[in-house]
């Protein structure tokens, strides 16, 4: 699986920008996961559901299955959090994970960066950054990317991670 990161400061637009992308990687052809590292108290579970109360009963791991999906629950309970790389032994093999979050980690990130946003850029700090998508010229030698442009997004991901399979043609 080839992993690629989305990243940059909140408000930057990183989902929105995951989310008209990856439309286009799997119109491609390309079977996508991801990976988002969330706050600390987030839960995916809702109070009062079957799946709720055995949780807070001390179960570890909750499964719940349907004809449509089924998620895992695995709570912690007190253990140190998994790293990215303990994560991604979870998913099922892909073409390509995304990876939103993990801003620290050293992988291949494309950086999300808007005018409007005010924040310093990653890129100077981060030698794992290997393009920006952002709305405005930059003084990099990093590829850019209109952030707005999904299919040019797609087509950088495509020709960076050297996934062939794609029918992507620019």
């Amino acid at each position: 699986m080839k992993i690629l990161g989305i990243a940059g400061y909140s408000g930057s637009g990183k989902t929105t920008l995951i989310e008209k992308v990856v439309p286009v990687l799997v119109r491609e052809g390309l079977r996508i996961s991801l990976v988002k590292h969330a706050h600390h108290e987030f839960d995916v579970d809702q109070p009062g559901k079957d799946s709720y109360r055995h949780r807070h009963a001390g179960c570890s791991e909750v499964l719940v299955s349907s004809s449509k999906r089924w998620a895992l629950m695995h709570e912690l309970r007190g253990a140190p959090e998994p790293s990215l790389q303990e994560q991604l032994k979870h998913l099922s093999p892909c073409d390509l994970v995304i990876v939103e979050g993990y801003k620290a980690e050293p992988f291949a990130k494309i950086e999300v960066h808007r005018r409007s946003g005010h924040t310093p850029l990653l890129y100077p700090d981060d030698p794992h950054v290997v393009a920006v998508a952002t709305d405005e010229p930059l003084d990099t030698k990093l590829p850019q990317v209109d952030v707005d442009d999904a299919e040019a997004v797609a087509h950088f991901i495509i020709l960076h991670l050297g996934l062939n399979r794609a029918r992507l043609v620019r």
